[in-house]
């Protein structure tokens, strides 16, 4: 269950999913789950997707579920856009 933001990022997954992938180890996504669920798609032994809301608040478009399945766009990117009035909104300034 990788972290994407302690494993490295988009290039370190690509690593440990092509590892895993050899080795035929399922690979579950931990946190990040707007980046993850796109990760997935090209994880040869992707197993289980971690979802949280949290970001829906402050994300333009929150992906949808739909019987239980995260429904990914099909879109170039990661396609993450903010709700630019949600994060003035929760902004805390010091």
């Amino acid at each position: 269950m990788p972290d994407l933001g302690r494993i490295g990022g988009v290039t370190g997954w690509l690593r440990a999913a092509a590892i895993a992938g050899s080795a035929g180890i399922p690979m579950s996504t931990h946190l990040y789950s707007e980046t993850s669920a796109h990760l997935m798609r090209v994880t040869q032994t992707a197993h289980w997707l971690e979802w949280q809301d949290w970001a829906d608040p402050i994300v333009a478009e929150p992906f949808a579920l739909k019987d239980g399945h995260l429904i990914v766009p099909n879109r170039p990117g990661n396609d993450l856009a903010w709700n630019e009035q949600a994060v003035k909104r929760y902004r805390y300034d010091m």
